[in-house]
């Protein structure tokens, strides 16, 4: 189990590894965002850094409409466990992004008047 944490406006923030494909760990704040139904979304600049492979094109939708993303395969640590997973890069992310298809493998326990923020 991760514990979280709440930004200035409540926004759930969860510390995760990001794997280069050098095996190197890159720690980071990442922002969970149920609207986003991938498991993570990041900007297309941040990304070339990591070295993952590129998979393809696709179009997603997204709150402002359909989108064109880049799909790659990524690694990450989360809860002390190794994932790879597909990942999202855009030129308009602004945060990086854990996504709602976690719900369906790792419980979230939320209570904001308690401070309690918790994954897996």
């Amino acid at each position: 189990m991760i514990q979280g944490n709440f930004g200035s406006s409540g926004q759930p923030f969860f510390e995760i590894d990001l794997i280069t494909s050098d095996e190197l760990n890159l720690t980071i704040d990442s922002m969970l965002d149920t609207g986003f139904t991938g498991f993570l979304a990041i900007n297309q600049q941040d990304l070339y850094s990591l070295g993952w492979q590129f998979i393809r094109e696709q179009q997603l939708q997204t709150a402002q409409g359909e989108s064109l993303f880049d799909i790659y395969v990524g690694k990450i640590l989360l809860n002390g466990q190794e994932y790879e997973i597909p990942v999202c890069a855009g030129d308009e992310i602004i945060e990086i992004l854990l996504g709602s298809e976690w719900l369906k493998i790792l419980p979230l326990v939320v209570n904001y008047q308690a401070g309690v923020l918790t994954l897996g």
